[in-house]
């Protein structure tokens, strides 16, 4: 009997537009037969996984001009969406503006992937590990719509987004983050992002957490952002564990409330390799470690 032969599917038609519109243009035309893509990293996992089939045309957007550049003025950090996770773990104004975002590149996939992984396709599946640390940083999203660029807060991207409510054709442009405020005599900034993989290094994350704070030289704190992911999970903000905190004088008393808000209001779920309930007490003890060395550990 002769061997079985499995039919080789045809590669996908390849589209390399140099602008915005053309790019908008194309995928409106292709419809659903096609995929935006830049660096693809997530995309060539899931294809050989099976978990999502490879598309008839993909409009691949590394030519696309003027979204790849990292810049600061006075009113925002942009971040372009092709910049790749290489420069964003790198780039000395992120180093300054946004070290919780730098942070969470720094821990994505292994170095070979961050050179072709860009921020915008992290944002785009929208899971991505460097969503959480953007999240505590209240950034905004550039979407081109096919005629305007429009801003709105990642916040109401990913309801759109997890709500099926997001137009496919629609193209990630930049991400926008505030400049810090100059903080008052004595205060300190806390910026951080943390990562539980299954793995110490290169691998998908289990959970990820990031907070930012504001704490003063009577150990105040204010302007409190918690967020939390992990995983194919929706990240979100921790509203009711930022409102524990805000306003708050640091006591160790505050630490176990907080870590019951965090396990009861973190949206997760389980897989092969955790259980919800494990995700939940992790990024509880996560958030809590953090708090504690920011007032207990001398760096």
């Amino acid at each position: 009997m002769g061997a079985i032969q499995e039919e080789a599917l045809p590669p996908p038609g390849l589209h390399q537009p140099h602008s915005l519109h053309e790019a908008w243009k194309l995928k409106s035309a292709l419809g659903g037969s096609a995929l935006y893509v830049s660096g693809g990293t997530l995309l060539r996992t899931q294809w050989e996984a099976g978990t999502v089939l490879m598309p008839k045309q993909l409009v691949d957007l590394r030519g696309v001009e003027g979204i790849g550049d990292i810049s600061l003025s006075e009113f925002h950090l942009t971040l372009g969406a092709l910049a790749s996770l290489s420069q964003c773990r790198k780039n000395e104004l992120m180093r300054t503006a946004a070290p919780a975002v730098q942070e969470a590149a720094r821990c994505i996939a292994a170095p070979a992937v961050r050179n072709l992984a860009t921020l915008g396709g992290n944002i785009a599946s929208g899971f991505g590990d460097i969503l959480p640390a953007l999240l505590v940083y209240d950034a905004e999203l550039v979407s081109y719509d096919g005629k305007f660029l429009a801003v709105q807060p990642l916040t109401d991207w990913l309801n759109s987004r997890w709500g099926g409510t997001k137009p496919a054709e629609d193209i990630i442009a930049e991400v926008r983050i505030a400049p810090s405020v100059q903080e008052s005599p004595g205060a300190r900034r806390l910026e951080v992002f943390r990562k539980i993989g299954r793995r110490e290094a290169f691998t998908p994350s289990l959970v990820t957490v990031a907070i930012t704070a504001t704490i003063d030289a009577g150990h105040q704190i204010s302007g409190v952002r918690i967020a939390a992911g992990g995983g194919s999970g929706r990240p979100q903000r921790l509203g009711a564990a930022e409102a524990i905190l805000e306003g708050a004088v640091y006591e160790e008393s505050l630490l176990a409330i907080l870590y019951e808000a965090v396990v009861n209001s973190f949206e997760t779920y389980s897989d092969p390799f955790a259980s919800e309930a494990y995700k939940k007490k992790t990024a509880g003890n996560l958030i809590v470690s953090e708090l504690w060395k920011s007032f207990n550990v001398k760096m």
